[in-house]
């Protein structure tokens, strides 16, 4: 048996002496851009396969006399006829066709949706995020990811993203492959990436790949530009709150090029002259966000290039207010301050290396930090005419996540329907669970709170592409990962396989299975709108986070021109962790890992989506049914509960309209079940008495279940339009948006409140009426 096995590992490299390789790189013409998942295809031999993530492409042929076709979306396609003898390196610059006709969305960026292996696999292209209609002018890559089918967006005009069931923290954000751990600006409304820094985007929700891990729900994997390597060019636009600018140019023409993107809102500065107006100079508030991406990158040679990449943003919010007061014998006067700053830094050095024209590596060193800190400091001075006395007081509570990482890489292409990458990570995790420092006249300074934590966590990966026959793809891996933090040592195995069978050449059969274990997990605090949620690690007494996940369903190329999706999916997930009732991330006083309740959830439906890729009309119709739910032993009496974000109808429809070739109109329309929330079904007045007669009554309150009623249904419609012009100097273009069109009051939170006569009733709240918005964008 042995040698059957033996054999069969080394008929690829027989077959390997009748054959030689194309590969290269494949980049924009003008720019250098690398172009991701552009399509190299040989008519002869009906074979063809696309470039990775940083451009490479490799297909082995028979030697013969070949026509290779080079195609990307958007770009006009390239014929490169020749005769093959030996291994050849082509790098190939395709040229901008100029205006679309159409923007593109794909369900999978290698292939046609019916013959690709993975399920749960959308690209969304730059363009696509950057037509459709944006809140306040601002264009949010997650807000777009919120309109495909298995997202959910968490609260009205939330940037958060809850993937078929999961919770935030389950998502694996990457950023040139670093993770970023808090994706949010202005509380949570807009996300931290910059559209005009993006080169690519990618949402994974299910038939997860074995070199991704770490998570249990999605991955969104985001590249950034590398920078305009033949001529300087700038990128920008002036928005409602906030503005941006791009740069990017050669520092070596045709070899080495850099980009540089900063974005921040101005409410600070729009806000405070009329607060201190309002208030006579006796309070002041304001806030402000900010991002920095940078990249550069060179060209050692044909085989070797480096990259440096680096993201910083910010958030601040501070509020201060002064009051006095005085008679005859005493004073008053005292100044209160809170300060709120949040924020993300990221970098990246990374090393591609072509070792042969089949094989690829890429080594990256990743470093990661986000942090939190809330402060409030009061002073306040008190005289009589006898004496002075200063009363003092300052806390500061922080918390965070740093990590140090190391990834290496490989992409092996023996063949034309075979693909092998295989690879490997070390990360030193470093928590900083909460951390609450006070002081007064009276204490001093003192500091309390939990220790500071470090972890570390390795994986390794190996996975398969490879076709059996016309009809039998298989996508099977394993990812083998460990976790060690305070002398605890876990591990876990996660199988991973995705298949596809071919009825005919245009509609296919797909299944899927994945297992995935987290050992990071964060502590949310529901019903705060702020950034205080906590990463903590898993530890003797909070194990890690396991699930699996299986799909099944069906792909259909109707006429080239519609790509259509069934997908039925069913994921377990084992060890949640949540706040115990009553509990918050302001009890410093305990140990975080008392305050919490280890449960398990489960979510499963179905998901259709139906996306049209020519013509003047492009875009997607989306539907998902779907339920979720959680299960803690101490909290509901231990009964199962909806999930907060469970939500059993959602509707999603995006659609642009080439009108004219330099006008577009764009809308978008949502639809979802209420979100599940908990509300009081009876209340009782007590009465407490005492021996003397007299007593004391409290007003009590009973909720039934967690979760057990529905909000009002949540729906929405955006529309766009945008006009370009060319100009001497360039591009500008106006982007008109309309946020709830039609002034839908759709509900954010629900209160429990009193009318006029003292009846207890409950009152809706909403956040966002009709929004108009405006931006001018401009190129040169």
């Amino acid at each position: 048996m042995k040698h059957v096995f033996l054999a069969l590992l080394l008929i690829p490299f027989f077959v390997s002496a009748q054959r030689a390789t194309v590969s290269g790189i494949i980049t924009q013409k003008g720019s250098g851009e690398t172009l991701i998942g552009a399509s190299v295809y040989n008519s002869k031999t009906k074979q063809g396969t696309t470039s990775n993530h940083y451009g490479f492409y490799s297909i082995t042929l028979p030697r013969d006399s070949f026509n290779l076709t080079f195609s990307y979306v958007g770009y006009k396609s390239a014929h490169v006829g020749f005769r093959l003898h030996n291994d050849t390196t082509i790098n190939l610059a395709l040229e901008d066709a100029g205006m679309l006709q159409e923007v593109e969305v794909t369900a999978s960026p290698e292939e046609e949706i019916q013959h690709s292996t993975r399920m749960g696999t959308i690209d969304v292209p730059v363009a696509q995020i950057k037509a459709l209609p944006a809140l306040l002018g601002e264009i949010d890559v997650f807000k777009v990811l919120q309109l495909l089918p298995g997202v959910q967006s968490g609260a009205e005009g939330s940037s958060g993203l809850y993937v078929r069931g999961g919770g935030p923290d389950q998502n694996l954000i990457l950023l040139d492959g670093v993770p970023v751990y808090n994706a949010s600006h202005l509380f949570g409304f807009i996300s931290v990436f910059n559209a005009d820094a993006i080169n690519h985007v990618e949402l994974i929700k299910g038939g997860f790949p074995a070199r991704y891990g770490g998570r249990l729900s999605s991955v969104i994997d985001i590249t950034m530009k590398e920078g305009n390597q033949e001529k300087i060019s700038c990128e920008g636009s002036i928005g409602l709150i906030s503005s941006r600018l791009t740069v990017e140019g050669p520092i070596v023409k045709n070899k080495s090029s850099f980009i540089v993107s900063a974005r921040r809102t101005y409410l600070d500065v729009l806000t405070r002259p009329i607060i201190k107006k309002v208030t006579k100079g006796e309070e002041a508030a304001w806030y402000y966000f900010y991002d920095l991406n940078a990249k550069v990158n060179y060209h050692l040679n044909e085989r070797n290039r480096v990259f440096l990449s680096t993201y910083t943003g910010d958030d601040k919010a501070f509020a201060r207010s002064r009051y006095k007061s005085e008679n005859e014998i005493e004073q008053w006067v005292g100044t209160d301050e809170f300060d709120l700053k949040w924020g993300n830094f990221t970098a990246a050095a990374r090393w591609n290396h072509i070792f042969t024209s089949r094989l690829f590596s890429n080594v990256t060193a990743t470093y990661s930090r986000y942090r939190l800190s809330v402060g409030a400091e009061s002073r306040e001075v008190y005289t009589t005419p006898d004496t002075s006395q200063v009363i003092y007081y300052f806390t500061d509570y922080t918390s965070g996540i740093r990590d140090f990482g190391l990834k290496v890489d490989f992409d092996f292409i023996p063949a034309p329907s075979h693909y092998i990458r295989f690879g490997g990570q070390a990360v030193a995790h470093l928590f900083t669970p909460g951390v609450l420092a006070y002081k007064s006249e009276n204490t001093g300074h003192t500091t309390m709170g939990s220790p500071d934590l470090h972890s570390k966590e390795f994986s390794v990966y190996a996975e398969d592409d490879i076709a059996l026959d016309r009809k039998l793809k298989v996508n099977a891996g394993l990812h083998a990962s460990a976790f060690v933090t305070d002398n605890n040592f876990y591990y876990s195995l996660q199988p991973r396989i995705s298949t596809r069978y071919l009825l005919n050449n245009d509609l296919s059969l797909k299944a899927s299975y994945a297992r995935m274990t987290q050992y990071i997990h964060l502590l949310t605090n529901v019903g705060i709108g702020l950034p205080t949620d906590l990463w903590v690690p898993s530890t003797d007494q909070i194990k890690p986070e396991e699930s699996f996940i299986a799909s099944l369903g069906t792909a259909l190329n109707f006429k080239s021109a519609f790509e259509i999706s069934v997908e039925a999916y069913y994921k377990s997930m084992e060890k949640l962790i949540e706040y115990k009732e009553g509990a918050n991330y302001l009890n410093i006083e305990e140990d975080w890992q008392t305050k919490v309740e280890s449960g398990k959830g489960e979510s499963y439906g179905s998901e259709l989506f139906i996306q049209k890729k020519k013509g003047k009309v492009s875009g997607w119709v989306g539907y998902t049914l779907s339920w979720t739910n959680r299960t803690f032993q101490n909290i509901n009496e231990g009964k199962t509960f909806p999930f907060r974000y469970d939500r059993r109808h959602d509707v999603e429809v995006a659609l642009s309209y080439k009108w004219k070739p330099n006008r577009d109109l764009s809308m978008t329309w949502v639809y979802g079940t209420g979100a599940a929330i908990s509300l009081p079904q009876s209340a009782y007045t007590e009465y407490i008495g005492s021996p003397w007669g007299d007593g004391d009554q409290s007003f009590i309150e009973y909720y039934g279940g967690r979760n057990s009623y529905r909000m009002r249904a949540y729906h929405r419609l955006d529309i766009g339009y945008t006009s370009t012009k060319k100009k001497r100097w360039g591009e500008r273009s106006w982007n008109l948006s309309l946020y709830n069109a039609y002034n839908r009051k759709n509900p954010f939170f629900v209160d429990n409140a009193r009318d006029e006569k003292g009846h207890k009733k409950f009152i809706q709240y909403s956040l966002f009426p009709l929004i108009p918005s405006a931006a001018c964008r401009f190129k040169f």
